[in-house]
């Protein structure tokens, strides 16, 4: 059984966790996987690609867990200029005195793109006129449409925000909008708003490896956009677990904040 808080604290601790979390069908080996003659399957083999000649994005993805901590890590400290309020928070944040305030910490959703780096994998569904996300964590969706339609102008906000997408050439561009503000885009605390938007590069390089690209676009919080790359991998012969936070759980009233 999951316990997500005792995750991320661990994660938060520097400790490193390797392979998918959840493996389930253990005995069920993913159909359509190419495999080398020992039956391992062949990740840099060939990107596949759908019969109308579009990439093929479709599967579980075990997400890039080194950007859950701090979504910026591989950035200069001028790439991330904040407004006041925004680096005052993100001070205390990181200094671990709201650590019991963090929503993942108390069940809320992760928000995007933080549910991007969640330590547990993400499914892929991909569809002409639309694709769907299975997050593992807390085991929520996300839908992206494709379908030609504008983001909403005056949304009711939402902790995962609405989603359209395009395709320029072989990468997936998702573009959203309408965050309640509420989520924290990492463990460290990089705040959000209402005004927050999220443009999502999804570009599958070989059969195994994805180019994830995020750009953060928030002028409530930050003084210019600012861009991060992530590296998904594709998990084979496994599936999905449910996942439900607050079942057993044993770890808010554990955690302390600093004073």
């Amino acid at each position: 059984m999951h316990s997500f808080l005792g995750i991320t604290r661990i994660l938060a601790a520097g400790a490193l966790l390797t392979g998918a979390a959840s493996a389930q069908w253990l005995n069920l080996k993913t159909p359509n996987i190419p495999r080398t003659a020992d039956g391992k399957p062949n990740l840099t083999a060939p990107a596949p690609k759908l019969p109308d000649g579009k990439p093929d994005l479709s599967g579980v993805w075990d997400a890039d867990r080194s950007y859950l901590v701090n979504l910026a890590k591989d950035l200069k400290p001028d790439a991330v200029q904040m407004q006041p309020w925004a680096a005052a928070i993100y001070k205390e944040r990181a200094a671990g005195l709201h650590a019991s305030e963090e929503p993942d910490a108390n069940c809320l959703p992760q928000g995007v793109p933080k549910i991007d780096a969640a330590p547990v994998p993400w499914k892929l569904i991909q569809m002409p006129n639309e694709v769907v996300i299975l997050y593992e964590a807390f085991t929520q969706f996300r839908q992206i449409h494709m379908d030609g339609r504008k983001l909403p102008v005056d949304p009711n906000p939402i902790w995962l925000g609405y989603s359209v997408g395009h395709w320029d050439g072989d990468t997936l561009v998702v573009e959203s909008n309408g965050f309640n503000g509420k989520a924290w885009l990492d463990q460290s605390g990089h705040p959000a708003t209402e005004k927050l938007k999220v443009t999502e590069k999804f570009h599958r390089k070989d059969f195994g490896h994805m180019d994830l690209e995020i750009t953060i676009d928030d002028p409530g919080a930050y003084t210019k956009p600012w861009t991060v790359k992530e590296s998904p991998t594709l998990a084979v012969d496994t599936e999905l677990l449910e996942f439900v936070c607050a079942e057993n759980e044993q770890d808010i009233k554990h955690m302390v904040t600093k004073k």
